[in-house]
């Protein structure tokens, strides 16, 4: 019998790659036992693949030629590597540390398959650098998602679940949003409470909309997630969104122990502190304008000691809030009883809201890092949010610049947007208030102050 050892150099790495990942996915009995709940969590997010493959490494070699010009000329000049980073960019993902080919958002397998991880919406960038939990605000998913296809037919390679879903729903009208939301109320449309699958017709009459990836550092603090509070948080429910066809009840029940790992992680974050000067004596009377003004709503944060009383959970009702209520009037009764009384919140043990009055005020930990602003990330600063009459009608961000005087993301403002013809990956790029669930509207508290106490506030959430 002949033997099987490789005979040329790319054998030889393929093998060697094969055998560090099994490695890093079988550790031995001693080393898996000293990781800890948090750690092994954090393993399951970037190695394990719990979604179907949506396209192997072939074809997001390939992707550059479908790009616009002059950006595919640019990209057909360049080398594989350099090719691979403008990929990155353009999709808003991030490269791993020891492997800067294959994207943190994905767990790419020895095979080359590339399989979304929940990293693809909640890790992300900010100032060129990347935190733990950061939501991913270039993720470009419907640009990504569309292209892909167009390799794939290309290719002649079957289409998968995100390439014919993205047919019948938008995945994110503006890049670094998502219509997650209404996934989550079309996947639940297909299972009983069991989480079996039950035949439906497709629903035409939902209202697609998109919003912005909250910070996962905050899950710690809150009661119940998502932008109105209506569901119980648990382990379980992090697995809503893995309800493709092909995972079935048991699989969910096979993964319950990842998740509760993952859950651990999740309740270890912490936000990253500001990293650059703050003017402290400013700083202290916005502390007393927070507390007087705004912690209410947003919790106390520093000296308390009560952790109890930190943070309320409080949900400020639609009318008094005056935010865009897209994404509060889009989900029904009936879809968030779904969710409620399934599999993922135990039946309905967990508790939960079917009707709630509004939207949660959330924890502002990290704030600083967490631009854009509102539920539906329609403002771009924390200057803009504390001047409500100039917040942009249209703006467009660039892919890591961070505005240190404003507080949030680099952007061009525009009164319309751009007259030439643009790709529908260019246009992804603009952030257009006028249109549905887009509304910079509402949260005009704080214009009961002046303009020095503005800016003393501004200083102050620097430091939280």
């Amino acid at each position: 019998m002949k033997n099987s050892i490789p005979t040329n150099r790319v054998q030889l790495r393929t093998c060697l790659r094969i055998l560090c990942v099994a490695l890093f996915l079988n550790p031995c009995q001693g080393w898996a036992e000293e990781l800890t709940a948090s750690q092994r969590g954090y393993r399951n997010l970037t190695t394990k693949a719990y979604l179907p493959s949506d396209f192997d490494q072939d074809i997001f070699d390939d992707l550059w030629t479908v790009w616009e010009e002059p950006l595919r000329s640019r990209a057909e000049k360049a080398t594989v590597d350099s090719r691979r980073a403008m990929a990155m960019e353009r999709y808003g993902l991030l490269p791993q540390q020891k492997l800067p080919s294959h994207a943190l958002q994905y767990v790419v397998a020895p095979n080359g398959n590339w399989a979304m991880s929940c990293l693809a919406c909640h890790q992300g960038q900010v100032a060129g650098k990347i935190f733990p939990g950061l939501p991913n605000t270039n993720y470009a998913l419907e640009t990504l998602t569309e292209e892909v296809r167009s390799i794939k037919i290309r290719q002649q390679k079957s289409l998968g679940h995100m390439d014919l879903g993205s047919l019948l729903m938008p995945l994110g009208t503006t890049n670094g949003t998502t219509n997650a939301v209404m996934f989550g109320v079309a996947l639940m449309r297909y299972r009983d409470k069991d989480l079996n699958i039950v035949p439906r017709p497709f629903s035409f009459d939902m209202v697609h909309h998109d919003v912005d990836a909250p910070a996962w550092w905050h899950y710690a603090k809150r009661d119940r997630i998502y932008a109105d509070g209506f569901a119980p948080k648990g382990h379980r429910i992090l697995m809503q969104f893995l309800l493709v066809k092909e995972n079935g009840p048991l699989q969910f029940a096979a993964w319950e122990d990842d998740f509760r790992d993952i859950e651990a992680w999740l309740l270890e974050l912490k936000s990253p502190p500001w990293e650059w000067e703050v003017d402290t004596a400013s700083a202290s009377v916005g502390r007393h304008l927070f507390e007087n003004h705004c912690a209410d709503c947003h919790g106390s944060y520093g000296a308390v000691t009560d952790s109890s009383i930190k943070y309320p959970n409080r949900i400020v009702s639609i009318d008094e809030i005056g935010t865009d209520r897209v994404r509060y009037d889009s989900l029904t009764r009936t879809a968030r009883r779904n969710l409620m009384e399934s599999w993922f919140a135990h039946s309905g043990l967990d508790g939960g809201d079917d009707n709630p009055s509004g939207y949660v005020a959330p924890p502002l930990d990290g704030i600083w890092a967490t631009a854009p602003y509102l539920h539906n990330g329609s403002v771009p600063t924390l200057w803009h949010l504390l001047h409500s009459s100039q917040r942009p009608r249209i703006w467009k961000r660039t892919p890591s610049g961070y505005d240190q005087q404003r507080i949030g993301l680099d952007i061009e403002c525009l009164i319309e947007m751009p007259s030439g013809p643009l790709s529908n990956a260019q246009r992804r790029g603009y952030f257009d208030t006028r249109r549905i669930g887009k509304s910079a509207a509402g949260h005009d508290f704080q214009e009961a102050l002046d303009e020095n106490e503005k800016k003393a506030l501004l200083e102050y959430l620097k430091t939280i």
